[in-house]
């Protein structure tokens, strides 16, 4: 049986990316979510000829023509209402954020004046022109777009948000995604488990690894029965745009979900993949021409868990951002920090640990027990990708990685 290459797995995957549509929620709940309109200035930014350090207000006619002492006329504050400059050879204290006052046009700090009397005497030989004014329209004229869509919201878009009164903001639709545990073996996280079972892992990491696409995965698990993973599956279709297994793919006598899927008119698009760990991952697809929601998307990983890891970050969040319409293709590199070999023609994903040498990235090998090894993914930084073309890997060659840290 001829394996698909995992260049080949990803196109298949990245071209069974789907739209979910947008919503509209509020700015204050969109951090991590996908913007999916352009956000445009509603005035000029700054909005107004504004004073940037604390200090007069002066006309520069009067500094250029010799004169070094003012006399103030008045306090221009922050949010106050703009000042007129009566009299040219004085001056206005005016504070950081207000307006810049009418017949002035430029600011001198506190730090190079001595005020005695109602008078400001200026410690300065030069000027420039606009001297410690923030122009109006500098940074954004009105209507010019601020933010692009299909930008990753973060708390710096919420601040331009929140400046141009958008209180609603309308971001693309997350899919609603099962993650689905099998197998007999497996106990709850709060039981204790007997000598020939484990408690369920698998599930509890790829909801985390979801919820850093600001996905909220739910659960189930179903044993290793045949006909209850057939009711249960064809339930979880109708209700779900995606399902992601865990377990029961490869060749095992109770191994049924790739049976299963088939029988429920799921198409499969690939099963087995050339790499290692993960090569047992199983992907397809099930199209409803009469709903709205046209195709259900089901990725079934190896139920090991170093591979139902590397097999999340590798496809899904591809899968993830090409249905988000973000680019996914820049993926890191690294430098293999010690000689590496490794004999099967697979792609492999071999763990590491980074670190910076003067100011590269180098990725060393971490010594693991199989993809069955959970806890080596914590003394383990990435995955750094390993060709399936050759079997030797030198110290100082650049590979991909993929980072979880």
């Amino acid at each position: 049986m001829d394996l698909t290459t995992v260049n080949k797995a990803l196109e298949i995957i990245i071209n069974s990316s789907e739209d979910f549509g947008i919503e509209e929620v509020n700015f204050l709940n969109s951090v991590g979510r996908i913007l999916k309109e352009d956000i445009v200035a509603d005035r000029d930014f700054p909005p107004f000829d504004r004073v940037s350090m604390d200090g007069i207000a002066i006309c520069s006619e009067s500094f250029e023509k010799g004169q070094r002492k003012f006399k103030i006329e008045g306090i221009q504050a922050a949010g106050s209402p703009q000042l007129t400059l009566l009299n040219s050879e004085n001056c206005i204290e005016a504070m950081t954020g207000a307006m810049l006052p009418k017949n002035t046009d430029i600011i001198i700090q506190y730090e190079l004046l001595t005020i005695e009397n109602g008078f400001a005497t200026v410690h300065l030989e030069e000027i420039k022109e606009f001297q410690n004014v923030h122009l109006k329209g500098l940074d954004r004229k009105k209507e010019d777009i601020i933010i692009n869509k299909d930008t990753i919201i973060t708390a710096a878009e919420i601040g331009v948000f929140a400046t141009v009164g958008k209180l609603k903001v309308k971001v693309a639709k997350q899919p609603k995604v099962l993650i689905v545990s099998t197998g007999n073996e497996l106990v709850g996280v709060n039981e204790n488990p007997e000598d020939y079972q484990i408690r369920r892992s698998n599930v509890y990491t790829v909801v985390s690894l979801l919820e850093k696409l600001q996905i909220k995965a739910e659960t189930e698990h179903i044993l290793d029965n045949k006909e209850v993973l057939k009711i249960k599956i064809n339930s979880f279709l109708n209700d779900y745009d995606v399902l992601l297994f865990s377990g029961a793919v490869s060749k095992g006598k109770f191994d049924f979900i790739p049976e299963v899927l088939e029988d429920l008119g799921v198409e499969k698009l690939f099963h087995q993949v050339k790499q290692r760990p993960g090569k047992p991952f199983w992907f397809g697809k099930k199209v409803y021409t009469e709903r709205s929601r046209s195709e259900k998307i089901i990725f079934a990983f190896p139920g090991n868990p170093v591979a139902t890891f590397v097999n999340c970050l590798n496809y899904f969040y591809p899968w993830y951002y090409k249905s988000m319409n973000l680019d996914f293709t820049n993926r890191p590199q690294a430098i293999l920090g010690e000689d590496y070999f490794f004999k099967p023609d697979l792609t492999y994903f071999l763990q590491v640990k980074l670190s910076y040498n003067e100011g590269k990235l180098i990725a060393n090998p971490i010594a693991g027990k199989g993809s069955a090894d959970l806890a080596n993914l914590v003394d383990s930084d990435a995955f750094l990708v390993l060709p399936d073309d050759r079997n030797e890997f030198k110290k100082g060659e650049v590979f991909p990685i993929i980072t979880y840290r």
